[in-house]
């Protein structure tokens, strides 16, 4: 059985101590780094840039669609300047300008049909311009919280890397001064366990907070002073000291 003087023994819980520190500060980490805001967030960002996407698609068509019923406007516009020149000339058969000016009616006809054309196009334009404006606006509202809420848990995350330097500090010169038998027993039933040590006080352990059975303590009694014993539930190392072996008070 490993053996280590019972005072060393006893240096285990402050070693522990640091050590429960540092677990606490990387439970903390983590819970900041899967924040649920930040993830409902980057949820919600996603969609809006999905809604935000399809409304610049929806306004690149209409801006096309504008485009051909202009030139389908301009088109025709150009046919009855030319054909009302022609016409105002006077020159020709008077049947030909009989002709003319009924391809003028006509195009005219037509030239207001594209016109209302081009005027229902431009104020669905306007809208879907609005629609990708208002998203925008979700967009960068989104952003701004997302950008808010994470300079918060950046600031607190530096805050902790920042404790727990110093609390890893503090435990490598503790560490160095324990008995290194003892403390690589410690060290290996820490990363088995996830506790190294804990004191066994009036016959419970600290270490599971059961309280051993009458046979478990009997043989850890039995043990010498400098004998190393361990949690039969838990499996760390129990601390013990005499003053703490009586009937509690």
């Amino acid at each position: 059985m490993a053996k280590a003087a019972p005072a060393e023994q006893l240096k285990l819980l402050e070693l522990q101590g640091l050590d429960a520190k540092l677990k606490s500060l990387s439970n903390r980490r983590r819970s900041l780094e899967s924040d649920s805001r930040i993830t409902d967030l980057e949820s919600a960002l996603g969609i809006a840039n999905g809604e935000l996407g399809a409304a610049k698609v929806a306004v690149h068509d209409a801006e096309l669609e504008l485009k051909r019923a202009e030139a389908d406007v301009e088109q025709v516009a150009s046919r009855i300047e030319r054909d009302e020149a022609k016409l105002n000339s006077g020159t020709g058969l008077s049947k030909d300008l009989v002709a003319l000016q009924r391809d003028l009616v006509s195009l005219n006809k037509r030239r207001s049909d594209l016109e209302d054309v081009e005027l229902e196009v431009l104020e669905r334009l306007d809208s879907l311009r609005a629609r990708q404006a208002a998203q925008q606006q979700i967009v960068d509202d989104i952003q701004g919280s997302f950008g808010s809420i994470r300079a918060e848990l950046d600031e607190q995350l530096a805050e902790i890397d920042a404790e727990a330097t110093v609390v890893r500090g503090k435990r490598a010169e503790f560490a160095a001064g324990l008995d290194a038998g003892m403390l690589a027993i410690y060290e290996k039933t820490l990363a088995k366990r996830g506790v190294g040590a804990a004191r066994l006080f009036h016959g419970t352990s600290e270490g599971s907070g059961m309280q051993l059975s009458p046979g478990d303590l009997a043989e850890i009694k039995a043990a010498a002073e400098d004998d190393i014993v361990f949690c039969p539930d838990s499996g760390c190392i129990l601390v013990r000291s005499a003053e703490w072996a009586g009937p509690p008070n």
